[in-house]
């Protein structure tokens, strides 16, 4: 009995061991040139959040699948466009409407993954609302923030090139 009881926490420090040994995808994202030209219309700080929140969405899709572990992903962030103005476009343009104006939104991304085994994998996908009537909801970057979600599904899936 004494034995088993020992053996129990043993199994739970090695279980927890080994997925401590399993590396994370490392996640880096850089704005493309022709998006830093936009940038100054867009917003600076916009276009870095986006960059950051396209990190935190396919890290943590990433990690929680256990996929692509080892790698490294590295995201050209090339396009993107807000389905609201954006406070900068607000302060240039008076005349938009920050809860009236919208548009189709979305986003562009390349890259590559660089798997464990020195791989090079290219990245590209993109997503964009095709059709005005298809905007729902009120966030800024609701169309880019699904298109982050859609890239991170297909790298967890194993689609590396889509659109």
């Amino acid at each position: 009995m004494r034995g088993s009881v020992f053996l129990l926490p043993l199994a739970a420090v090695l279980a927890i061991a080994t997925t401590a040994q399993a590396q994370p995808a490392e996640v880096r994202v850089t704005i493309g040139a022709e998006l830093q030209e936009k940038a100054g219309d867009l917003g600076e700080r916009d276009v870095q959040r986006q960059a950051e929140a396209l990190v935190t969405v396919v890290s943590r899709a990433l990690t929680r699948a256990g996929a692509l572990e080892g790698s490294r992903v590295e995201l050209v962030l090339t396009d993107l466009k807000p389905n609201r103005p954006t406070y900068e476009q607000l302060t240039q343009r008076p005349g938009l409407d920050a809860l009236r104006s919208f548009s189709a939104g979305g986003a562009t991304i390349e890259g590559e993954v660089v798997t464990a085994d020195g791989q090079h994998l290219p990245v590209r996908y993109d997503w964009y609302t095709s059709n005005i009537t298809e905007v729902h909801g009120f966030g800024t970057w609701q169309d880019a923030d699904r298109a982050f979600d859609r890239l991170a599904a297909n790298l967890v899936a194993g689609r590396l090139v889509t659109r």
